[in-house]
């Protein structure tokens, strides 16, 4: 009879910690999963400051026109991004016919970098 009772208990109290161990592993599981939305945010926001670094540096600084190398790296960054709206904004620079469009169009993009960087 005691050893029964004693039994009882051993598998009373295994049990409540399986169900202590398994809300905990749920718990960092939630919190594992909100990390990696949050690194993925930040290796974003790294990726579109790296461009904007690139372009203030090749293309706002720049004395003179910009070369075919530059454009095609800028090009080749701004796909890199993956990030439609970007892209679809850096078209709408890049297609520009006119300078005050292309400057409209840059102050558009520069404030859509600022914008996604979370």
């Amino acid at each position: 009879m005691r050893n029964t009772k004693t039994l009882y208990i051993i598998i009373l109290i295994l049990a409540v910690a399986l169900i202590i161990l398994g809300i905990n592993y749920l718990n960092l599981q939630n919190e594992l999963r909100a990390t990696k939305v949050l690194l993925q945010s930040q290796k974003e926001s790294q990726k579109i400051l790296e461009f904007t670094k690139l372009f203030i540096e090749k293309v706002l600084k720049a004395e003179t026109e910009v070369d075919f190398e530059t454009r095609l790296k800028l090009e080749n960054a701004i796909r890199n991004l993956g990030d439609e709206e970007i892209l679809s904004q850096w078209q709408k620079f890049t297609e520009s016919k006119t300078e005050a469009d292309a400057q409209t169009e840059l102050k558009n993009l520069l404030e859509l970098l600022i914008n996604k960087i979370k």
